[in-house]
């Protein structure tokens, strides 16, 4: 595990440097705690990955994230850098700006069949299925031409991720649709998903079964996507229990012992969402939380509403919560983040919420994608609008950050582009701990 209090992490171009480690039930490993405490800080920036993320993944993430901060800050503030580890998984073929080659995010597309790298990852993911992942890649290796399979495949990918046709969802979430629809159609509503996010035509790889009249064979890269899905699905859930009864009670502890400390909550995909429950955790009146910023937020763009526009009996998840921050709630999205502007609301337009008044984007649409919506008097600005002029000083505001978020390949697109100085002088900006 990575600590070093005294100066550089391993791997951390920064310091102080200190990891804070976390279970899939929230709990905090203890040992990491102290250092953090330990710092010699007036500023505490806390960053949250996303998805697509192992521990060394993790690491190279604030490493780069991080790089910019030492000069963009006043001579007044001391830095203290923190990264929370919580169990994520790396989907090896996915490739990722930054980490993985130039060439690999032109590549077309990829083939159905698990890699070795991610089959370990997903053992890792879901300790104790290694019968149902062995047989879930037999499946997407031989791509049988069969509804039997298909059907098979489905009813493993729901015993994986524990998914329960029956259990209702929060009004603001999407439901998991993916897991209980007829496992064919579903498979065959992604592969056209992973079509319009530019990835490889269906079937893709043998030569064969390239278009949607290639048989049922065709349809088994739609059958991977699922299986992807249904790991995003547990994160998602992952990761509101990690902020929510992890993150936010070490925070709430941290103040105590160091009330001067002023903490900069930022999260990356599930690690937005992550950092944001956290929140849930503060108490009321307390000013410790300065800034939060949420880079391509996996999560519901109504999450801080008060009143959802198509259920004005509910509110977001979150809703009201911007208020526990003690300075502006920034959202960042890109137009270019195909995760979540194809995939996020998917279930949704299987579940035939499309033909509502609102439409399936509006009504299932991620905070990352458009920014926050149905919070009146939300300001919408551009990235270079909002280095130029400002930030408001609190509440919410959405920034378009598609001037720099905007590389990537299939089927995430730009959703992992985050590693940029403007991002880092935005959350300076945030903040207010610029020069």
């Amino acid at each position: 595990m990575t600590q070093n209090v005294g100066g550089l992490g391993a791997g951390i171009g920064v310091g102080p440097y200190a990891e804070l480690t976390f279970d899939s039930d929230g709990d905090v490993d203890r040992a990491t705690f102290g250092p953090v405490e330990r710092m010699e800080a007036t500023d505490l920036l806390v960053f949250a990955h996303g998805w697509n993320s192992d521990r060394s993944t993790a690491t190279r993430l604030y490493d780069r994230f991080f790089a910019p901060f030492p000069g963009l800050v006043g001579s007044g503030v001391r830095l203290g850098y923190v990264g929370v580890v919580w169990p994520s998984i790396r989907f090896s073929d996915e490739p990722i700006p930054d980490f993985d080659p130039p060439g690999a995010l032109a590549e077309p597309g990829f083939g159905t069949a698990l890699d070795p790298a991610t089959r370990r990852a997903l053992g890792g993911f879901w300790p104790g299925r290694g019968a149902e992942l062995d047989r879930v890649a037999e499946l997407l290796e031989e791509r049988p031409e069969s509804q039997a399979a298909f059907a098979e495949f489905g009813a493993l990918v729901r015993r994986l991720c524990g998914a329960d046709g029956g259990s209702a969802a929060a009004p603001d979430e999407v439901p998991p649709a993916l897991f209980t629809d007829d496992a064919v159609e579903v498979c065959r509503a992604l592969a056209l998903a992973l079509v319009e996010a530019g990835g490889a035509p269906l079937g893709a790889g043998d030569g064969q079964d390239r278009g949607l009249d290639g048989g049922l064979r065709g349809l088994w890269g739609g059958a991977k996507e699922l299986l992807r899905q249904a790991s995003y699905y547990q994160m998602k859930k992952r990761a509101g229990v990690v902020g929510e009864r992890g993150l936010g009670p070490v925070l709430a502890e941290l103040a105590v012992a160091r009330p001067a400390l002023r903490v900069h909550l930022i999260g990356h995909s599930f690690g937005a969402r992550l950092v944001s429950f956290s929140l849930r955790a503060v108490p009321d009146g307390a000013r410790y939380v300065a800034s939060l910023t949420l880079l391509q937020g996996a999560f519901s763009h109504y999450v801080f509403c008060d009143r959802l526009p198509h259920d004005k009996g509910h509110g977001g998840a979150l809703g009201g919560l911007q208020r526990r921050v003690d300075g502006p709630v920034v959202a960042c999205h890109s137009p270019y983040d195909s995760a979540l502007k194809v995939f996020y609301p998917l279930a949704s337009r299987m579940a035939g919420d499309s033909a509502g008044l609102l439409g399936f984007d509006e009504r299932w649409g991620a905070i990352g994608h458009d920014g926050v919506q149905a919070v009146p008097g939300v300001p919408r600005l551009s990235l270079d609008a909002a280095l130029r002029d400002g930030l408001p000083t609190s509440g919410c505001v959405s920034v378009d950050a598609g001037s720099v978020v905007r590389r990537g390949g299939a089927p995430s697109g730009a959703h992992s582009d985050i590693c940029h100085a403007e991002l880092a002088e935005l959350v300076v900006n945030a903040g207010r701990m610029g020069r």
